[in-house]
């Protein structure tokens, strides 16, 4: 007599946990795919800093930690490699390569021997922030790489965007080891629920930092509406007065549409993008204005200038003068008749501020959000030629639109998975040959 075959109820669930524990040493940050950059992109794509054994000497295991805990503790994307010259790592294709086979968007700095360099994915940092930054780092000679990693990881955390990737697993795991955590992401994963998970956590990352920006927006906005309103009132034009022609009329009505058109814009706002269109009205409100001011007294009528750089509220320029913020080159830029005034005196423009992070500031020194803000006032074409230089242009032109992360490319953001979708140009720069990893802090053979 056949003794039957008892089955288990856990034999399922066995085979899952021997398929999952083959997966969690095969992704396990020690674990090395074929060496070199294969190695160092498996080890940065569990965490944010990967130190090749041989390049132990220079950037130790308890350094290299507290960097990572750093980086974790920040929320960034922002991923540091430190490795040997050797023929594994290719310098003129090293950053691009890494980014590549990471696939994931951030900020990617790179020691290598005793030559440094980083790149990042426009979203995460302007263009720009990256080449100021480096060559910040690459003058100020620091004497360890420890120094020098630390200080470009200070700095990029305050200007990168987007958040650290899922599979770090935030900055402390709760308790759990990384493979642990593998393991666990991987349950998910095969449960089905995920990518899901992920792509919703996302969705509703962007979604709060949009609404956080058009609050700040929402502020600026309401100022230059009622400074508008305002305007209208001092005025005090009646459509009916003695003298008052048809043009005036008209110029007046212009006027008045543009003030409750722009209100109706901001009321209908839900995105920082959609502020273009309020602060379009109103620059041609106050063209509208100044024309109908013209007609009244009898002078020419205004030229169709651009309003004044400094404070779009200041009205239409009256001429363009030669100004440089603050460490950045001269540019012909637009102003009114005051600032030109102040300009001549050898005095400072009243410039727009607004509320930033790290206090009132220039508007030019805000973050992307208040791109479209300046574009309705200045125009997509002229823009960036006047903002070259700042915050808020670098973000403008390493983007190709007001703000990268508000009405921008639609790209990756940064710590999200975007395989090798990615401009190589941002990753750039020859690295051989005497350029960029030559321990002397030069350039990079023309890129970068």
């Amino acid at each position: 007599m056949k003794t039957a075959t008892r089955r288990t109820p856990f034999g399922p669930l066995l085979l899952l946990v021997a398929a999952l524990l083959a997966l969690v040493t095969t992704l396990a940050p020690g674990a090395r795919a074929a060496g070199g950059l294969d190695a160092a992109a498996a080890a940065l794509k569990q965490g944010p800093v990967y130190v090749d054994p041989r390049a132990s000497g220079q950037f130790p295991k308890a350094e290299a930690d507290a960097l990572a805990k750093k980086i974790k503790n920040s929320g960034k994307p922002i991923f540091v490699a430190v490795l040997p010259r050797a023929a594994e790592y290719p310098p003129k294709t090293l950053l691009q390569d890494l980014r590549t086979k990471v696939g994931i968007s951030g900020v990617y700095a790179v020691e290598l021997g005793n030559g440094f360099n980083a790149g990042a994915d426009p979203r995460v940092m302007p263009h720009g922030s990256v080449q100021n930054l480096v060559g910040s780092i690459k003058r100020s000679d620091y004497p360890t790489v420890s120094q020098r990693l630390n200080s470009f990881v200070d700095i990029a955390d305050q200007q990168a965007m987007g958040h650290a990737p899922s599979s770090w697993g935030g900055a402390d795991n709760s308790g759990l080891d990384t493979g642990t955590a593998i393991g666990l992401g991987a349950l998910v994963v095969i449960g089905g629920g995920g990518a899901y998970a992920i792509a919703r956590r996302n969705r509703r990352r962007r979604a709060e930092a949009e609404r956080a920006a058009l609050e700040d927006l929402r502020v600026v906005v309401d100022e230059d509406i009622t400074a508008f309103g305002e305007e209208l009132d001092r005025l005090d034009f009646s459509p009916a007065e003695p003298g008052a022609d048809e043009a005036m009329r008209t110029d007046y009505t212009h006027a008045l549409d543009a003030y409750e058109n722009a209100k109706s814009a901001m009321a209908r706002a839900e995105h920082p993008g959609d502020v273009q269109a309020v602060t379009t009205a109103l620059e041609e409100g106050r063209f509208a204005l100044a024309t109908l001011a013209a007609r009244r007294t009898g002078r020419p009528l205004p030229e169709r200038r651009l309003p004044c750089f400094f404070d779009p509220r200041h009205g239409p320029s009256v001429v363009d003068v030669q100004w440089a913020p603050a460490g950045g080159a001269e540019r012909t830029v637009p102003v009114c008749a005051a600032d030109k005034s102040r300009l001549d005196d050898g005095r400072e423009p009243l410039a727009r501020t607004v509320r930033t992070e790290s206090g009132d500031r220039p508007y030019w020194e805000a973050g992307p959000a208040y791109g479209p803000w300046a574009g309705g006032y200045f125009g997509g074409g002229l823009l960036p030629g006047l903002l070259v230089g700042t915050l808020l242009g670098n973000v403008m032109m390493s983007s190709n639109a007001y703000g990268a992360d508000f009405g921008g490319p639609t790209g990756a953001e940064g710590g999200d998975f975007s395989g090798s979708d990615f401009n190589p140009d941002d990753f750039g720069g020859g690295f051989g040959d005497g350029g960029g990893f030559d321990g002397g802090g030069g350039g990079f053979d023309g890129g970068f």
